[in-house]
């Protein structure tokens, strides 16, 4: 049975009422709906005094998970959890850990959001990766409450958990389509990978390998709607404005 997927990324706090309920009208026909992340308008360091409207709006929206961007992102405990709050969905940060202490979960980091590596839904198996910004090299590991870990090697451990339990492999990836291609060459279980980050719109899905990809430039001036059918990823961008 063919399944419909709505795809957003790199919303930069566009999300308005408007595009809110052009959205909504696609969702009404999609299956799944996946933000590949920065969606929030505050920029990498910003902290949150309120809850970026954008999360309200993806609960509406029945958003079914997201990655992590650079702009939800931050080094601080305190500053990650006052981006995330009001988001209801799960943001899955397969390349993301606490810094010094890997094996404690970040599940529930916020007080609605899980962050897991990844998910299955019936059989559909969702795995999410984020642009590393802390990583064991850089300086700002001595200041970071997280660490990013390099995100091909750990999509592909968390493909290799599901895989034999999914029809259908998704990754929702904030890496920048360059990477994506990285990612479809170097870890070949993704079906479809979904992406953000380099606000590249690629008019429709392009196949690299075993993967399909797809990005929707930025700003909500587009979403992506795929049907997945048979081993082939038919669909492409739609105008929101």
């Amino acid at each position: 049975m063919p399944l419909r997927i709505l795809h957003t990324n790199d919303l930069h706090g566009k999300l308005s009422p408007d595009i809110e309920r052009s959205l909504a009208e696609h969702r009404q026909t999609c299956d799944f709906y996946f933000d590949s992340g920065d969606a929030v308008a505050a920029g990498n360091l910003g902290i949150c005094t309120n809850p970026d409207p954008v999360w309200n709006a993806f609960g509406r929206l029945n958003c079914t998970a997201g990655s992590c961007g650079n702009r939800e992102f931050h080094i601080s405990e305190a500053g990650f959890r006052s981006k995330l709050k009001g988001c209801r969905h799960p943001i899955l940060a397969a390349n993301l850990e606490w810094n010094g202490n890997p094996r404690k979960p970040l599940l529930d980091f916020a007080p609605e959001t899980p962050l897991p590596k990844h998910l299955k839904i019936n059989r559909v198996g969702i795995v999410g990766v984020m642009v590393p910004m802390v990583t064991q090299n850089m300086a700002a590991r001595h200041v970071s409450a997280f660490i990013n870990t390099d995100p091909i090697e750990a999509a592909a451990a968390a493909a290799e958990q599901l895989r034999n339990e999914c029809e259908l492999m998704i990754c929702i990836s904030h890496l920048g389509l360059q990477r994506d291609f990285l990612l479809a060459e170097r870890a070949p279980y993704f079906d479809i990978i979904l992406g953000g980050h380099s606000h590249d719109a690629l008019p429709e899905p392009q196949r690299v390998g075993s993967s399909w990809i797809c990005q929707g430039g930025s700003h909500a001036k587009y979403c992506g709607i795929y049907v997945w059918d048979g081993g082939r990823l038919t669909g492409g961008l739609v105008l929101l404005r």
